[in-house]
């Protein structure tokens, strides 16, 4: 069975009195999205495929998880 990776928790959690709660999206999430905007913002990125740089921002948000943590 695999790992549950490191997701570093809600990125922007929000709880309502008296209601539900939304947990929003995770952290690495997040890093990643923020990891593939600079990665599409360099031209020469157009090279690669998407699977690529999603691969890439995933690879990166978990680097920077990993770091947060140390």
């Amino acid at each position: 069975m695999s790992e549950k990776k490191d997701d570093g928790g809600c990125a922007f959690p929000f709880v309502v009195q008296d209601y539900e709660s939304d947990p929003g999206m995770s952290l690495r999430d997040w890093f990643a999205g923020m990891a593939m905007m600079g990665i599409y913002a360099n031209a020469s990125s157009r090279i690669f495929k998407q699977e690529e740089i999603a691969s890439d921002a995933y690879r990166a948000a978990d680097l920077m998880l990993e770091v947060r943590n140390l």
